[in-house]
């Protein structure tokens, strides 16, 4: 059997070990990693035939680009699987100059349509999906201070930014006064010659639909909710659990995709205010940080992506909800900040470290270290404790 050649990139990041894993113990696909560190967590996996340094994308995308292209050709790679937007935007703009692979991923037209937060809310506004009031501003100079009420939101259109071949990564702001609002305009470059919002704050939670599309044709949702974050005040998830899915978000979900003939996956952030309204947030067009926990509960993203650049897929049988996803060293951060917050009373720090040390021997499974595949949990110990 002729076995596809996959060069999964971002190799540092958890989703792509998830990936590695997933796609690397099948027969018919050979597995390839690449980061641009020494080592990295995918790459001490058994499931990776070998891991490749390349140049970093974010500081140099030409040296990239010209390295991908060498390796594509000298390792017979059939489909290049990035992981993060920095890796996939920098793919999509210079494939035309690649060898001939597939990438995927939908057109770099599209895939700017959704992940251009500013056109994305003009998007949801006339499709009918929530999204918080928002000013477009090219410049502060645009702003219409009257109409700004606090707190309120400073969000760049884009989270990375093209500057001197090189990309820089934006933050959205959260600004409770004018005077804090001028000050972060004025210290942050991204809000300099860089498209923005100034958007209404929407409190709540945060909750997300995960999908797959092939060719404008929806293939998988998925779900989850966070249990415990990093920093527990919100952040990367270290606890979740898989989830039905939201029927009112995924319809808002169906018609933002359904509206560019999506094709690939999404992740599509909404936050959920007190009366119980999903506003969207944005769309992020790339795999995710817990893709562990979907491909335990039953939909394998990565196997979807490879599978249908090649032929028509099936919508995957319905996944298991309450599945439990845990990050173990990113749950020993959390309780460690818990326990030196000085806003906790001694019973409250005592049932965090109940929480932690509670076991749970059903629909529990521990993101990095699995006994089938153990080198990337010494690895990232090792490196924890550096």
């Amino acid at each position: 059997m002729e076995k596809k050649a996959i060069l999964v990139f971002d190799a540092a990041q958890r989703s792509a070990l998830a990936a590695t894993r997933a796609l690397g113990k099948r027969k018919d696909i050979l597995v390839y990693t690449a980061d641009y560190h020494e080592n990295a967590l995918a790459g001490c996996s058994r499931y990776s035939e070998q891991y490749l340094r390349c140049p970093n994308p974010s500081e140099n995308s030409l040296a990239f680009i010209k390295w991908v292209s060498n390796t594509v050709t000298q390792y017979h790679i059939d489909v290049l699987f990035p992981l993060t937007e920095v890796t996939s935007r920098t793919l999509l703009e210079h494939q035309a100059s690649l060898p001939a692979c597939k990438l995927p991923f939908a057109p770099l037209h599209k895939v700017l349509a959704l992940s251009n937060k500013s056109e994305l809310t003009n998007l949801a506004e006339s499709l009918g999906v929530p999204v918080p009031a928002s000013q477009f501003c090219e410049s502060a100079a645009d702003i219409q201070w009257q109409a700004v009420k606090f707190p309120c939101v400073l969000k760049p259109a884009l989270s990375k930014v093209m500057v001197d071949n090189a990309w820089l990564a934006t933050q959205v702001h959260i600004v409770s006064s004018e005077e804090e609002m001028r000050e972060v305009l004025t210290q942050q470059p991204y809000f300099d010659g860089h498209a923005f919002m100034v958007q209404q704050y929407i409190g709540g939670q945060g909750a997300g639909v995960f999908c797959y599309y092939q060719q404008g044709e929806a293939k998988a949702f998925f779900a989850h909710k966070r249990l415990r974050e990093k920093p527990p005040s919100g952040g990367v998830s270290v606890l979740s659990e898989s989830v039905a899915v939201d029927p009112t978000m995924k319809l808002y979900a169906e018609r933002l995709l359904n509206s560019v003939g999506w094709h690939g996956v999404a992740m599509v952030e909404f936050k959920i205010d007190e009366d119980g309204t999903p506003y969207l947030m944005e769309i992020n067009t790339r795999l995710w940080g817990s893709l562990q926990l979907a491909i335990d509960a039953g939909v394998n993203f990565p196997a979807l992506l490879v599978d249908g650049e090649y032929q028509p897929v099936n919508t995957p049988p319905p996944f298991t909800t309450g599945v439990q996803l845990r990050w173990l060293l990113g749950d020993v951060d959390n309780l460690y900040i818990q326990l030196k917050s000085g806003a906790l009373t001694f019973g409250d720090k005592c049932q965090h470290i109940l929480r932690f040390l509670t076991p749970k021997f059903a629909k529990r499974r521990h993101e990095i270290n699995r006994m089938d595949d153990m080198n990337p949990f010494w690895y990232e110990l090792k490196h924890y404790f550096k």
